[in-house]
């Protein structure tokens, strides 16, 4: 009997989790409106997962919230899906069925084109993109 899918699943050091069981965890403390994670995996590299999280106004992601973020997750699942980094952005984005985007996002960081990963006309919120974009860059420049 299935029940639901998930089209997007972590596996960090071994263990397998879908990242809706993350989006539970994240999403339950009050400061945080929507979240959204990718895994980054690189043939012979460690992998990367960070962890986008929109915050309710007013909220500003610091120290003291990066460290309740953490909690909450190794609380709910595990030290090992704990992100590598945690970004406060202004969205997260979705498809036109309001769908997070995670997987296109994955091919982004992972070096892939935009227009290659991605349909913009068929996102609910297209405009959210570049800062993902340069996200993207910023990241392979690193990681190079």
């Amino acid at each position: 009997m299935i029940f639901g899918r998930s089209d997007a699943t972590i596996n960090r050091h071994g263990l397998r989790m879908g990242t809706s069981e993350l989006y539970s965890a994240v999403e339950a403390l009050p400061e945080v409106m929507d979240s959204m994670v990718v895994d980054l995996e690189y043939l012979g590299k460690e992998s990367y997962m960070p962890l986008f999280v929109v915050l309710r106004a007013g909220v500003s992601l610091d120290d003291a919230l990066r460290k309740r973020i953490h909690d909450a997750i190794k609380t709910a699942l595990s030290p090992r899906f704990i992100p590598n980094e945690i970004f406060q952005v202004a969205e997260i984005p979705r498809t036109l069925s309001g769908k997070k985007q995670e997987l296109p996002i994955k091919k982004l960081m992972l070096g892939h084109p935009l227009e290659k990963v991605v349909n913009k006309d068929a996102m609910a919120n297209p405009g959210c993109l570049d800062w993902y974009v340069n996200l993207a860059r910023e990241h392979l420049a690193r990681t190079a």
